[in-house]
């Protein structure tokens, strides 16, 4: 599979393939759902996304293998010199790390602006110091650099009809990155780390110290609650920009809206419960999604094509 969309993409250097290659890898040992919803895009596209997939996992990997025996100041100092590195590769136009390659090929191809991957690197070096956020905002600085600009290096290869379609894929990024907080409340507490702002759970009665103890209550129900409808609100504001994409992406954003999205039905149907059931879409559920759009994905490509590839 992973030939036929390189050869699609007609990338044949075979040091570039191999980057590639390692790139869809971590996009189907770890992606999921994104990997899932990459298929429905035309193959000539796929390559290009796990590409950005490759960049953002190898920097997390950086900062929250639990795994790892470095300090964070010595994390730190990794993942700067990683991010400095890649940056300059992509200036002087050409890599040698084995995931950078693919990457800097990928900025080149559909010229990507560098200022999304400085704010990603600037949110990575954030999850190494910063472990709770007092306001909304506060967090949106982060969300921005962790989701945001993922959402905004896919528009080019997405092929925007319009430039609305950037406000919108802020947001859409923004939803989901919120949907798996929510999810993770547990995951984040054993790495030290609080992504619901302080002065959300402060409005219902909740202190970090009440997440900390695991234990449902009704304040925190209405504080997750009250998180889940922030997901539908920006879900329901970025929709309209699913459509001012190339008809042929349009069912990759679509599903993957779905079941980013859907995470918080799943939380609402455990009664906000996040500490002893952690919310997952089912397998029938990404089947019943996948399935059906697979097949529009392909009238799509037959009927408009299956968009440039530069």
């Amino acid at each position: 599979m992973s030939a036929r969309e390189l050869d699609a993409a007609g990338i044949v250097d075979p040091r570039l393939r191999e980057s590639y290659e390692r790139c869809r890898e971590l996009n189907a040992a770890h992606g999921k759902t994104y990997y899932l919803a990459t298929l429905l895009l035309p193959p000539a596209k796929r390559p290009y996304v796990h590409a950005l997939y490759g960049f953002a996992r190898y920097a997390d990997e950086i900062v929250d293998d639990l795994a790892s025996t470095l300090s964070q100041a010595e994390k730190s100092e990794m993942l700067g010199a990683w991010g400095r590195s890649f940056l300059d590769d992509v200036e002087r136009g050409r890599s040698d790390d084995p995931i950078c390659i693919a990457v800097v090929d990928t900025v080149k191809h559909w010229q990507i602006p560098l200022e999304h991957f400085d704010a990603f690197l600037h949110s990575m070096t954030m999850d190494l110091t910063v472990t709770e956020y007092p306001t909304y905002p506060d967090l949106y600085e982060y969300v921005y650099g962790s989701a945001a600009v993922i959402g905004l290096q896919m528009v080019p290869i997405l092929e925007p009809t319009t430039p609305e379609a950037y406000p919108r894929a802020t947001e859409l990024g923004v939803a989901f990155q919120l949907a798996n907080f929510i999810r993770d409340v547990g995951e984040d507490l054993d790495r030290g780390r609080v992504y619901l702002p302080l002065e959300d759970l402060d409005r219902f009665g909740v202190t970090r110290a009440d997440l900390e103890a695991r234990r449902m209550t009704p304040a925190i129900r209405q504080a997750i609650a009250f998180q889940v409808q922030r997901v539908r609100d920006l879900e329901q504001s970025a929709r309209p920009g699913i459509e001012m994409l190339h008809p042929a992406s349009r069912d990759c954003i679509e599903a993957a809206r779905i079941l980013y999205c859907g995470i918080v039905d799943e939380v609402e149907r455990n009664d906000y419960d996040v500490f002893s059931t952690r919310a997952t879409v089912p397998m029938r559920r990404r089947l019943s999604v996948a399935g059906p759009a697979l097949v529009r994905a392909r009238r799509a490509r037959r009927r408009y094509g299956p968009g440039s590839t530069r």
